[in-house]
């Protein structure tokens, strides 16, 4: 997990680029991934509870995705599992005549608390990346009509304007 405290800048909002390390560059250790592409997520449970799934499927389609080992998607299943258990209606009670009252009861803070924490070790939100000093970029948009039409008036102004003189 990344280092604690505010969240980073991203690295094109920093002023200083050259600062160095305190104690120098860490030392990284590196090892093989098991597949040479990222492992597929496992499907998810249909029957988890809307926010559950909702949650999972997130992280399906996130950038993240790319760095997750198998392990990772275990533990984001299981964390989705028990989000949708605790979410779920739940036994209340039980009636003198064995009857089993059901219903849903507010998400305690402890289990929030480690959900969220959790959830920072997938690196699930921008501030957890930034800390793990992982950024991720979108790819830009280039409209392909606007680049021709660009193109063809530059074409006709050039066409149609008085030559320049030369002195």
């Amino acid at each position: 997990m990344g280092e604690r405290g505010p969240v980073p800048k991203r690295s094109s909002q920093r002023r200083r680029r050259n600062k160095a390390a305190e104690s120098g560059p860490a030392e990284i250790t590196q090892g093989p991934s098991g597949t040479p592409e990222p492992p597929p997520a496992p499907d998810p449970d249909e029957d988890w509870h809307p926010i559950a799934l909702r949650w999972y499927q997130s992280l399906t389609e996130s950038g993240q995705r790319y760095w997750y080992e198998p392990s990772d998607w275990a533990t984001a299943y299981l964390l989705a599992e028990s989000i949708s258990r605790d979410l779920s209606e739940q036994i209340v009670t039980v009636t003198e005549q064995g009857d089993v009252i059901r219903d849903t009861v507010p998400l305690k803070g402890a289990n929030l608390s480690a959900y969220l924490k959790a959830m920072s070790s997938l690196l699930v939100t921008e501030g957890d990346r930034r800390r793990a000093r992982l950024e991720l970029t979108r790819a830009t948009y280039t409209d392909q009509d606007e680049d021709a039409a660009v193109v063809a008036l530059d074409e006709w102004t050039a066409r149609f304007s008085p030559p320049e003189e030369t002195g």
